[in-house]
């Protein structure tokens, strides 16, 4: 992964806070935002980046973020709609160069893909890591 100096993280659920707290454990500067000020909670002993509790739908809150000196923002709440918008904004009104979102529903990845927004999609991922597994399960019975 190319060594990003700014990364926002928006959504400190399960993912983004091990996110979060990986990232800054690795030297990064990392700025994470959540509605919920309890989920800050959640950020390891060596999360050593700022938290931002507000909305991110809302242009003050990724402001607050300073969005706009980020070199990556990571849309990873639990709402495919919102990490849609958050990725939107950050691209046409913040100018990240990298931005990637969670997608939760597979269907919508072709959405994200218009927009031009890179995806993640756990469903997508666990599905390719139990085909893999099968057909390791699979291979080893047949030698």
């Amino acid at each position: 992964m190319p060594r990003c100096k700014y990364i926002v993280v928006v959504g400190c659920g399960r993912l983004g806070s091990i996110l979060a707290s990986h990232l800054s454990g690795q030297g990064h500067m990392v700025v994470v935002i959540d509605n919920n000020e309890l989920t800050f909670n959640s950020l390891s002993g060596e999360f050593s980046g700022f938290q931002v509790t507000g909305d991110a739908a809302e242009l003050s809150v990724l402001q607050q973020a300073n969005a706009e000196n980020a070199d990556c923002l990571l849309a990873v709440t639990g709402e495919d709609n919102l990490n849609l918008m958050v990725a939107q904004v950050a691209q046409a009104i913040f100018k990240v160069k990298t931005v990637i979102a969670r997608v939760r529903e597979p269907a919508r990845e072709e959405i994200y893909r218009e927009f031009g927004i890179a995806t993640i999609s756990p469903i997508e991922l666990s599905v390719v890591a139990f085909l893999q597994a099968l057909q390791h399960r699979f291979q080893g019975r047949q030698s």
